[in-house]
């Protein structure tokens, strides 16, 4: 058995680290150590940067898991990084290089983030994006109650034009070389399902879970099956 990894979460465009709260209550009642990285949401190499920072801080293996863009940013982040161990896309892109959040989400039908965003623009040049708060619980968490949907639009974190129009540099995807789990919600407004199952196919899945009626937010509203995915990474880590 090699040395038991750290999961490192990194969330997506409009949320935030607290939203792996249930999983990592669940991780940390299976005796695992999680963290979960505050990704800047900036732009894709700078976003991955930071959190091959904060793997290199831990000086151990990883398990490294990201949702929705955070997909993105640790398929960078994990290329050539012989301490991550696996991958969890969770609701997330697993993008090849060339590609960004934007093509992919229009690859298939069915995205309706388009019409719930605000822009406005910041002073180190283009504009953010967020989600506006009277749709953010339809668009994000529809699978959420009303309250804790108004919580989570209040502390969502926007993300920069950049970053979502970031293609992934690394010469291969990270996915191609270390294995890689998937789980999202059949119902997701934000990645049409179909995309999401178009990636995982490609990615040459280990698992893929789809969990029906389940929204974008899936860390939050199905923690049982975002962690049973992380479980199975893990698992395989330590083999």
């Amino acid at each position: 058995m090699s040395e038991q990894p750290v999961i490192v979460l990194v969330h997506g465009a409009f949320a935030e680290s607290a939203g792996w709260n249930r999983v990592i209550q669940r991780l940390h009642s299976r005796g695992l150590s999680a963290i979960a990285v505050a990704n800047p949401l900036r732009s894709v190499e700078g976003d991955a940067t930071y959190v091959r920072d904060v793997i290199a801080g831990l000086g151990r293996p990883v398990v490294l898991a990201g949702h929705s863009y955070g997909g993105i940013v640790i398929t960078q982040a994990a290329a050539g990084n012989p301490n991550v161990q696996a991958l969890v896309y969770v609701a997330a892109f697993a993008p090849e290089p060339g590609e960004n959040a934007l093509l992919l989400s229009g690859k298939f039908e069915g995205s309706t983030l388009a019409g719930a965003l605000e822009a406005y623009p910041v002073a180190s040049g283009g504009n953010e994006f967020r989600i506006a708060a009277d749709k953010f619980h339809h668009q994000f968490c529809a699978d959420l109650d009303a309250g804790e949907a108004a919580l989570m639009a209040a502390t969502q974190r926007p993300v920069t034009e950049r970053a979502l129009t970031d293609a992934l540099t690394a010469n291969e995807p990270a996915w191609r070389t270390t294995p890689s789990w998937f789980v999202h919600g059949e119902r997701d407004l934000n990645i049409p399902a179909a995309a999401l199952r178009f990636m995982a196919e490609r990615a040459g899945s280990r698992g893929t879970r789809e969990i029906p009626g389940a929204s974008h937010a899936i860390a939050a509203s199905q923690p049982d099956a975002v962690t049973a995915a992380i479980l199975d990474a893990a698992h395989h880590a330590q083999e």
